[in-house]
């Protein structure tokens, strides 16, 4: 089966939703896949909100400046500037959706405060911001006639010149272009070609590819890895932030406790009960999100406790579950009432500061492919990313990579080019399904045993070598069995780890996200890593190539 469509968006959080939206308003024809229901995303978990200044008592410059110094050094200064600058427009443009942000008794907006931030200048909706932004979005695209939207559809690759069988084409050349992808229709087993002149990443991030994490099952870096693939730069994947409060529970589910209850007054304590974060920075249980994660850590190694605790006691019940629903009620569920006890936590795997590398137009150095959201690595969030900068990036860069998209499309032409269509050839179901659980398994084991909070370069390269062998029986596995979603979600992961390391061996210093105990200090070089694919790599369009 094929199908041609102007653009493709892959992806239906924030980014890819909002970008959908504002390229067919443009009067392009878009064609949306999701590899689940299109709610499912990690804009649906975002609990909580968007940062951006909208209170006469706060400034650009003082937003610009708690992001500068959350990212460590490394934040790109004029995109920081650029996006915050960006932001009551965008925010102005959901609100015109439906997205009806929480307000106080006078009407203004209820502006949270979160770790890193110097003012209340998070917008929220209770603690549910992320559902909301995603219920409103899916709305609106559900009315736009120019936009399809196929659910249950996993991008594989994108399909670009200079990879296609027998090209000659150098993937930097001015003559590489995207000519579509080739998806898997998970619901009829079926490889589909989409041609297309635009293909926007909106993937969303790689929790899955640790053991413990936040994100939702889909946060399998596919759009890095096909990005990666492609031979477009990839950046700074050492910076994974893992959140520092995630409730601890026994069977190692572990659902998000929102920074903002800190930022309302919870407190961080060890099993003794002592208040332990003025230790560790003037900010106190407020400090940036990588400083709290390595905290935590420390003092769970230093007692062998299996978590630490939050404590909001005292806080009435009524007013937490007006301001916590969710969270209020995922702690009930397990006999946990925040106003009345200590909420056990502990860090988990939450969000990817690194990724494809993008400008402020969301464009990548492969003519006709844009990324937007986590997927992508604008500079923005440099070495750590400031709370609820995320959702912030994502609309600011959708718009801007939009106008993008319809330049590119209005000012080029449609390659000639002959697409091969998908060909499975002879390879048959695979009978050795335990290998991909089995792999799956060891991969998320290794990156959290290995590539975590603190890391060696011992560490690294002990992961360096499981992972490769790793790969080598996936993509044995890839070559010899028919595509299914496990596989490819497992080889993108497996190609996740393996950049994740690369880029965490090219930095040999302490900062932000990354912390190394060989190299504890920071360098007074401030660089970001960079990893390319060093060939043209060939698609698999049959079992014979």
């Amino acid at each position: 089966m094929s199908k041609t469509t102007d653009v493709i968006v892959v992806g239906s959080g924030i980014a890819g939703l909002s970008f959908a939206l504002k390229v067919a308003a443009q009067g392009w024809q878009v064609t949306l896949i999701t590899k689940k229901k299109s709610a499912e995303s990690n804009t649906n978990n975002a609990q909580g909100g968007i940062a951006c200044v909208t209170d006469s008592t706060d400034e650009f410059e003082a937003h610009v400046r708690d992001t500068l110094e959350a990212g460590d050094g490394l934040c790109n200064e004029a995109v920081t500037r650029a996006i915050v600058k960006a932001a009551p427009q965008r925010i102005q443009e959901l609100v015109d959706v439906g997205i009806k942000f929480s307000r106080d008794s006078e009407g203004n907006f209820a502006l949270g405060r979160e770790g890193g931030h110097s003012h209340r200048r998070i917008l929220h909706v209770k603690d549910l911001t992320g559902a909301a932004i995603e219920e409103a979005l899916i709305d609106a695209i559900s009315k736009e006639k120019r936009i399809t939207v196929h659910e249950h559809v996993l991008a594989i690759d994108v399909i670009t010149r200079a990879n296609l069988p027998g090209s000659t084409i150098p993937y930097d050349s001015k003559e590489n272009a995207v000519l579509g992808l080739y998806a898997l229709d998970t619901q009829n087993a079926r490889v589909v070609t989409i041609r297309a002149r635009a293909v926007i990443l909106a993937t969303g991030g790689v929790g899955q590819v640790y053991q413990f994490t936040t994100n939702p099952d889909i946060a399998t870096g596919d759009g890095i890895a096909m990005a990666y693939r492609a031979g477009v730069p990839v950046s700074n994947m050492e910076f994974v932030q893992f959140h520092p409060t995630a409730l601890y529970t026994h069977d190692g589910e572990r659902s998000l406790i929102s920074e903002a209850v800190r930022g309302e007054g919870a407190i961080l304590k060890d099993f003794e009960g002592n208040a332990f974060m003025p230790k560790y920075h003037p900010l106190a249980d407020l400090a940036p999100r990588d400083i709290v994660a390595r905290a935590i850590d420390s003092e769970m190694k230093k007692s062998g406790s299996p978590h630490v605790w939050l404590d909001i006691r005292g806080r009435d019940e009524a007013v937490l579950q007006k301001r916590f629903p969710h969270i209020f009620a995922t702690c009930l569920k397990h006999g946990i009432n925040m106003a009345r006890d200590l909420v056990p936590v502990v860090p988990a795997a939450h969000y990817l500061c690194g990724g494809v590398c993008t400008n402020l137009q969301a464009e990548t150095t492969l003519p006709g492919l844009y990324a937007c959201g986590e997927v992508a690595c604008t500079g923005l969030h440099g070495a750590n990313r400031l709370a609820s900068n995320s959702l912030l990036e994502a609309v600011v860069l959708a718009h801007s990579g939009a106008r993008s998209v319809d330049a590119f499309l209005r000012n080029t032409s449609e390659p000639k080019d002959e697409v091969p269509a998908w060909i499975d050839g002879n390879v048959t179901d695979s009978d050795e399904r335990v290998v991909i659980t089995h792999n799956w398994g060891e991969l998320r084991h290794t990156m959290w045993d290995y590539v975590g909070i603190v890391r060696t370069t011992k560490r690294l390269h002990r992961a360096q070598s499981r992972i490769r062998a790793l790969e080598r029986e996936i993509t044995e596995y890839y070559w010899n069995f028919k595509v299914e979603p496990a596989l490819l979600e497992l080889r993108n992961l497996a190609q996740i780890a393996s950049l994740i390391v690369e880029c965490a061996l090219q930095r040999q210093e302490s900062r932000g996200l990354h912390f190394t105990l060989d190299y504890p200090e920071k360098s007074p070089e401030l660089k970001n890593t960079l990893v390319r694919r060093p060939k043209t790599p060939g698609l698999r369009v049959s079992n014979a190539l």
